[in-house]
Formats: structure tokens, C-alpha cells, sequence
């Protein structure tokens, strides 16, 4: 097919995207909410119970991230915090995993990230929210709301490779072998 017939299927493709997440949208905002507990998570300066995250918004996001074991984790927190400012002027935001504080410090510092992060390490917080299988944590993101005294779970998805959540894999999409077998790393060559 030509390169004008592709990128006008390819245009209508988007609009068919454009089109799900209007009603994805939709059917978000029906949802009806999930009580949470007031989890107690770390973080370097001690611990910390989850409605303390909100800071001064009624909204937070929780992204659940596998740690420092994980290359595609650290991927699209790399990604997070070039939008962590434009994220948190709107709700709080924090990176949860299972590593000890003083190790999220470490990884933290070294990739430049400015993004609060806490551990989950010795709670069932990621258990209980979904995102632990086969004895590790798994990637995604919940967001909760707070509801007079109580925290709700309004949303959550899982994350993936090629997902929503890390322009990376879109740009692959764009090359006609997509990622071609090509997978994250902690550093590159230069």
C-alpha cells in the first residue's frame, strides 16, 4: 500500500482509538469506589499511612512499580518524572515498590529522579491492591481519592510493554519492525 494510503488507514486507526478512550473515559467515571485501608508504607524519613500522600489534593497516583530488579520499571519512571510537575499539579503523585528506602534513595539519585517514592516493603499494600503475583510485585498505577474520611480506589490498570503509560514503545511503533526485539536497560552506551 502506498505511504499515503497507509497513513490514512493508520489516521483512522487513531480515531478509532481516540473514540474507545472517550467511552473508556465514560465508563470510568461510573465506577463505583473501592474502600481502601490506611496503608502505613517507608520512606527514609520514616514511615508514612497513605492519606498522608494526598498532601493538599483530593486526588493521588499510585504507581506501583516492581523496583531496581526491574529495567522496564525504571523505564517508565524515567518517563514519570519528565511529567512528574505537570502530574502532581494536579494530584499527588508517588512510585511505591518493595524495595527499602534507603535502596529507592539510591536508584532515585542515580537516574535524577525527583518524584516522591515509598516502600510497600513488610505491607500487603501491593498485594491487596493487585499488583503482586507469583510472590512479586507487579507494574501499574491505582488512584485514589480521598472521600470525607475514607480513601477510595476510584481506578487502576496494570502496565506492559507497549502500554499507555511509556511513550517509548509508540515511537517504536512508529518503525515499520516496531521494537524488533529490542528491550530496556538500566544505561546505554554512548
Amino acid at each position: 500500500m502506498s505511504y499515503r494510503g497507509t497513513a490514512e488507514r493508520l489516521a483512522g486507526y487513531r480515531d478509532e482509538i481516540a473514540d474507545l478512550r472517550k467511552k473508556m473515559r465514560e465508563a470510568q467515571a461510573s465506577i463505583e469506589p473501592e474502600d481502601v485501608e490506611d496503608y502505613e508504607l517507608a520512606t527514609p524519613e520514616g514511615k508514612v499511612r497513605l492519606s498522608a500522600l494526598f498532601g493538599d489534593k483530593d486526588t493521588l497516583l499510585v504507581i506501583h512499580n516492581m523496583g531496581a530488579s526491574c529495567p522496564y520499571c525504571t523505564l517508565w519512571a524515567d518517563g514519570f518524572n519528565g511529567v512528574f510537575d505537570h502530574l502532581r499539579n494536579r494530584a499527588a503523585f508517588v512510585v511505591s515498590s518493595p524495595d527499602a528506602p534507603n535502596q529507592q534513595q539510591k536508584l532515585a539519585a542515580g537516574r535524577g529522579w525527583r518524584f516522591p517514592m515509598v516502600s510497600a516493603q513488610g505491607t500487603t499494600f501491593a498485594q491487596d491492591m493487585g499488583y503482586w503475583s507469583d510472590g512479586h510485585a507487579m507494574p501499574g498505577v491505582s488512584v485514589f481519592k480521598r472521600d470525607g474520611g475514607r480513601i477510595v480506589r476510584v481506578s487502576d490498570t496494570s502496565f506492559s510493554p507497549g502500554d499507555d503509560f511509556c511513550s517509548v514503545w509508540h515511537f517504536l511503533d512508529l518503525i515499520p519492525e516496531g521494537a524488533a526485539g529490542w528491550q530496556p536497560k538500566y544505561s546505554y552506551a554512548r
